[in-house]
């Protein structure tokens, strides 16, 4: 697997942030020496930047991502190489900071899944927010194919997206599914043709960076949060996130919007 190109590409469009897996050569494979530190550099950077409000993410080339590297865990080397230890701190220290760092982001997340995405590259997908499929795409959690079990986080976030029994059978026989079953199973929101994957990813979050963008990152929270917390905790965090947005010149913007009958300008204020 080359190391010569950065496995991911990040560019701005306006509050819009795209990051691109740029590792076409090898279907966006994921595993080499590095990765996590690249991902994790890229999704801090945009939930540093307050002028972000939504990301895209997407693959180069005709996949999204075919996961692992297979070709090193037959070599047995980078996240894969050395003893029992060594290969659970690869994990810990470089896999889990891809899906930790797309997990983490704090705005909106959509993934644009342009082709394959399969085993960790598919719980990749599952990390972000939103998903919209080319109808090109495929779909699988083929672990068990490999011997192996989902070792990014996957059987935790699997049966909140799908369901536990739609999730069971995924993991349990390693099929593979196309991009309009995964749309029927709620994997992702639509599929829609390859070559309108990006602009209807664009139009997407257009709408969604229109949005007020600090009331925005704290319904993210908030709506992540509420898939584990109690309710009482989930009113708690609510009750005072709300205090904040009462107090912002981007809620009065709102107010005046409806009373004056016009759309509203936010400015993150």
């Amino acid at each position: 697997m080359s190391q010569d190109a950065p496995l991911i590409l990040t560019e701005k469009r306006g509050h819009i942030a795209i990051l691109t897996l740029n590792r076409p050569e090898a279907m966006n494979a994921l595993g080499a020496p590095g990765d996590g530190d690249q991902v994790a550099a890229a999704c801090e950077a945009i939930n540093d930047d307050q002028d972000i409000r939504c990301v895209i993410l997407t693959g180069a080339g005709r996949a999204f991502s075919a996961g692992g590297d297979v070709k090193a865990m037959k070599a047995r080397e980078g996240a894969f190489g050395g003893n029992g230890v060594k290969v659970r701190d690869g994990y810990r220290k470089n896999i889990h900071r891809i899906v930790r760092a797309i997990y983490g982001l704090e705005v909106p997340s959509i993934a644009a899944v342009n082709g394959a995405a399969i085993g960790l590259g598919c719980d990749v997908a599952c990390m972000t927010d939103i998903r919209i499929g080319a109808d090109t795409a495929k779909f699988g959690v083929t672990f068990l194919k490999l011997g192996l079990i989902p070792g990014d986080g996957g059987a935790w976030l699997m049966p909140r997206t799908i369901g536990m029994s739609r999730a069971a059978e995924l993991l349990f026989t390693g099929d593979v599914i196309d991009a309009a079953k995964a749309a029927e199973w709620g994997l992702i929101s639509k599929a829609v043709p390859a070559d309108t994957l990006m602009d209807e990813a664009l139009a997407l979050a257009t709408r969604i960076a229109a949005q007020p963008p600090h009331a925005l990152r704290m319904a993210k929270s908030l709506l992540k949060h509420g898939t584990t917390a109690s309710y009482d905790t989930l009113m708690e965090m609510s009750a005072a996130a709300q205090a904040i947005a009462h107090h912002t010149e981007d809620h009065m913007e709102g107010v005046d919007a409806i009373l004056e009958k016009r759309a509203p300008v936010f400015k993150g204020a």
